[in-house]
């Protein structure tokens, strides 16, 4: 999978922006990322994980961990 990194400035409507880009052929979804504040990005990967452990989502979660070991 592709990424398109969109820096934006800090008063830009991001939901609008984020809407916009949707509506573009070949956009499967869109995240919005805050580097400035990483730690919501790691509350959302706990929240993340634990619903899998809930569900019993073993293997996607193997798999995420593995994906995260071989990007860094």
């Amino acid at each position: 999978m592709k990424y398109l990194k969109i820096n934006i400035e800090e008063n830009a409507d991001i939901e609008a922006l984020k809407n916009a880009v949707l509506q573009l052929k070949g956009v499967a979804s869109t995240e919005i990322v805050d580097d400035e504040n990483p730690e919501s990005e790691l509350k959302k990967a706990f929240a993340k994980t634990k619903e899998q452990l809930k569900k019993g989502d073993y293997e996607t979660l193997v798999n995420d961990i593995f994906d995260i070991i071989i990007k860094k």
